[in-house]
């Protein structure tokens, strides 16, 4: 998205969109004004947070963006994508609860009879311009025509990769229940969505919808669709509960001890949908990194952590793939259950699928002699514990962990370097040997180098697409 903040008024006002929204008036204003986040004319997080820490210098952040390796942030080849087709979907889940990932943060939730979507863009660009802004990296798995009904639609705040106009225009024909944050109904109304179709909440307030309860609880971070922070527009996470399901979807937030309050009072949950992408040492209050999604994960008391907001975008400057091999080396060294699917596989929590490192075939490895190792017993239900930790190797040519986010302490120690012998089944991507863990996790090993991460693209866990 271009930079509009220099824009005069007037010359703003000329440019914006129906895709920027509109600003909420009446009773919906007057609302936002008696809520208790809400103080000296704008919404407030938890606790004191910076939406750039760097604020002194604001180009700072504009170079340290240009000064990034653009090559390892894009994944070299076409994600490998399950298309989802709907007969897929067509039976109800066995255990009555099954997620479906379709890259970056949006996630179709079957649970408990239900269908809820969450933060649905199935647009090409994340920006209210057709002609700029971040671009898609792979496709969305299932067009939006062949999506069925949806009984809820939830969105975490206005931000442009969450909150698509197109795609909220499209799902007015499912006949779905919009729930959102305060404020943001003024968005959806001003799109055509019917003003009895849309639920605002306060966090902490909950609303029956369609058999489920849906509760927005805090979360830390903002809203802007325009060239400045809104004010009048509030950010949340949510907790879906059915009969039988609870489910956290974080939306974008940085951590903050909150999470274990959300987890008291409305967990555990079945499984947690944590952002994991998108981090950087500029803004590290607003976005968690991969170590930080893990623990809020556990202070929710999450039984299976969903990785999201990564793969679809390019929105940080860290490499593509990093999120993913970060969040494994923490769910490991932390004993937490993971599920990394492909977008658009289905999976059911209760037995996820084994762990497999699909990234890798297509991520733009470093060409230095520094080697992503795995080291670890990876299992149908994720990632063993007490087996070591699954880490990047070299992280000066792998993009590894960004300055002052650091691994977990219990991560770093026991990690390999390359050339020491690993504990358990351990595997070299980008040199020219490849061990059980690869097997294990039914990956392609690179011993054939480029054309075999090609090759691997095109395949289904082996089975070809």
């Amino acid at each position: 998205m271009p930079n509009l903040a220099g824009l005069p008024r007037a010359a703003w006002h000329r440019i914006r969109t129906d895709a920027f929204g509109a600003d909420p008036k009446g009773e919906r204003l007057a609302r936002i004004h008696r809520s208790p986040q809400f103080a000296d004319g704008a919404f407030r997080n938890p606790l004191p947070t910076r939406r750039i820490v760097y604020e002194r210098s604001p180009l700072e952040v504009t170079r340290a963006q240009l000064a990034a390796d653009k090559t390892r942030r894009v994944p070299a080849a076409a994600v490998p994508l399950h298309r989802l087709l709907p007969v897929e979907l067509a039976a109800p889940p066995a255990s009555g609860l099954r997620l479906t990932w379709l890259g970056h943060a949006t996630v179709l939730a079957e649970l408990d009879g239900r269908r809820v979507l969450f933060d649905p863009v199935w647009g090409e660009r994340c920006s209210p311009f057709g002609w700029t802004g971040p671009k898609r990296l792979h496709p969305v798995p299932l067009p939006l025509a062949e999506l069925g009904p949806v009984d809820v639609v939830v969105v975490s705040h206005d931000h442009y990769d969450h909150l698509d106009m197109a795609t909220v225009r499209a799902l007015i024909g499912t006949g779905a229940v919009f729930a959102v944050p305060l404020g943001v109904g003024a968005h959806l109304e001003h799109w055509g969505v019917p003003v009895d179709r849309i639920v605002e909440l306060d966090w902490w307030e909950s609303a029956e919808v369609a058999g489920l309860t849906l509760t927005a609880t805090p979360a830390r971070h903002y809203c802007s669709r325009g060239p400045r922070t809104s004010a009048l527009f509030l950010w949340a996470s949510w907790v879906v509960s059915g009969s039988a399901h609870r489910l956290f979807h974080s939306g974008d937030t940085g951590y903050f001890p909150g999470f274990a309050e959300i987890g008291r009072r409305l967990g555990p949950f079945d499984a947690t949908m944590m952002q994991v992408g998108a981090y950087s040492d500029f803004w590290p209050e607003v976005h968690m990194t991969p170590e930080e999604g893990v623990r809020a994960h556990l202070d929710l008391g999450g039984e299976l952590l969903l990785p999201i907001h990564w793969c679809t975008f390019n929105l940080a400057p860290h490499p593509w793939e990093e999120p993913a091999e970060r969040v494994v080396a923490a769910a490991q060294a932390l004993g937490a259950r993971l599920a990394v699917p492909r977008p658009g596989k289905p999976f059911e929590p209760v037995d996820p699928p084994a762990l497999r490192l699909w990234w890798r075939a297509v991520a733009a490895l470093p060409q230095a002699d520094e080697e992503l190792i795995v080291t670890g017993a990876l299992t149908p239900g994720g990632l063993a514990p007490g087996t070591g930790p699954v880490t990047v190797a070299g992280s000066a040519a792998t993009g590894g962990p960004a300055t002052g986010s650091p691994a977990p302490a219990s991560a770093s120690a026991a990690a390999p370097t390359p050339g020491s012998a690993p504990v358990g089944a351990a595997t070299t991507m980008g040199g020219s040997t490849a061990g059980a863990a690869a097997a294990a996790a039914g990956g392609t090993t690179a011993n054939s180098g480029p054309t075999a991460r090609r090759k691997a693209a095109a395949e289904d866990d082996g089975v070809t697409v």
